[in-house]
């Protein structure tokens, strides 16, 4: 893209100028717009229960029916009252659904910007994502996920903050901000995840110094009952896959008609509650071949539960998705993998689930032999935090 400064060219900055005074003058002339239709939109509100309300008064004071104590009479203004009563609760009803209508298209368009959709190819990942809130009316909730295309390569977050629905948006607005402008900042992961560590850690002082501004104190450090568990992934242009994990569940790798996890190794602890340590070396989980998917959850997903009490088995779905036809779309098994979860909820999850499924579908890459060679084992386990 080719942008042109103001002064680059004649005349530019009065155009500029020109320019910037002609948009004011329609955003006034809309603003004056709207605040005359608004009288008269009131007065529309207002005219169906006043018309109402003239009926039945009218009825009552004029009418010779009304001024009978018969039955015949009674039932009469029994059933013009009743006529009466049920128009003004229609009324109220018809405004307060184009009133929730009206919040729901703008929260709609609030939770789209923060978690936006992901484009279907990622530097030549194959990718779909979903997320289902626990609660009702919400698109999005406690858990977070997005993938970037850097200089380093695809960077991957899923997260998951403590809580769910529209308390934890917050939360996971802060670490979501803070790790779409450390991926292209930070040349490695543990400098992406130490931003996200001063981002959460930010966000939790304001927001105790906004529930408590009484105090006048600085707010100390955030309690423990605030964390989110997060997992950083790097797939490389080669298919190397390098991870940073913070009490988040490990991904699971789709090769052919096997479900494995990535890594076995222990994870940090959560974001928040404790310190990250000096040492960040991210762990290396060999390589993403051609063909091959990882499958990104959060603990939502494996702690569902049915009826009688039994947990959601989110390997054997994904076992299930894949048997038939091991290269299916990412779509076709996050759809497989929903459906099943939502059948044995019965439609009712009582936590919020997202699913990330990224499939390299590059061409060109070396042949790294077998899998058992290809990717060795990861039981190392990360450095853990002295308390």
């Amino acid at each position: 893209m080719i942008r042109i400064k103001a002064g680059g060219v004649p005349g530019g900055r009065r155009r500029v100028r020109r320019d910037l005074r002609d948009a004011l003058r329609r955003a006034a002339r809309r603003t004056v717009r709207k605040g005359r239709r608004r009288p008269v939109r009131c007065a529309l509100a207002l005219g169906l229960p006043t018309a109402w309300g003239a009926v039945a008064i009218t009825y009552k004071l004029v009418c010779p029916l009304a001024q009978q104590n018969g039955l015949g009479a009674r039932v009469v203004t029994s059933a013009v009252f009743f006529a009466v009563g049920t128009g003004l609760v229609l009324h109220v009803r018809q405004t307060l659904l184009r009133e929730l209508r009206q919040a729901r298209r703008v929260a709609g368009a609030a939770q789209s910007v923060l978690l936006r959709p992901l484009p279907p190819r990622i530097d030549g990942l194959h990718v779909a994502a979903a997320q289902l809130s626990a609660d009702r009316g919400a698109t999005i909730g406690g858990d977070l996920y997005e993938a970037v295309a850097t200089e380093h390569g695809v960077r991957v977050v899923m997260g998951d903050v403590r809580g769910h629905g529209i308390s934890a948006i917050g939360t996971a607005a802060a670490v979501l901000g803070s790790f779409r402008e450390a991926v292209h900042d930070e040349p490695g992961l543990d400098g992406v995840l130490r931003r996200l560590e001063r981002a959460l850690s930010r966000h939790l002082r304001d927001r105790a110094r906004t529930d408590h501004p009484s105090t006048g104190a600085e707010p100390g450090p955030p309690v423990a009952e605030e964390f989110v568990t997060v997992l950083l992934l790097e797939i490389g242009h080669d298919g190397r896959v390098h991870a940073l994990n913070c009490g988040h569940p490990w991904p699971y790798l789709l090769s052919g008609t096997t479900v494995d996890p990535l890594s076995r190794t222990d994870p940090l602890p959560p974001l928040g509650p404790f310190p990250l340590p000096c040492d960040l070396t991210p762990v290396g989980c060999g390589h993403l071949l051609p063909g091959e998917g990882l499958v990104l959850h959060t603990d939502g997903a494996e702690d569902a539960r049915d009826t009688r009490g039994r947990f959601f088995s989110l390997e054997n779905a994904l076992s299930e998705a894949i048997r038939e036809c091991p290269l299916a779309a990412p779509q076709v098994v996050l759809g497989t993998v929903f459906t099943a979860l939502l059948r044995h909820t019965d439609g009712e999850p009582t936590d919020d689930v997202a699913l990330l499924i990224l499939r390299n579908d590059r061409s060109g890459q070396p042949t790294l032999g077998a899998r058992g060679t290809a990717r060795p084992a990861t039981t190392h386990p990360q450095p853990t935090t002295h308390l």
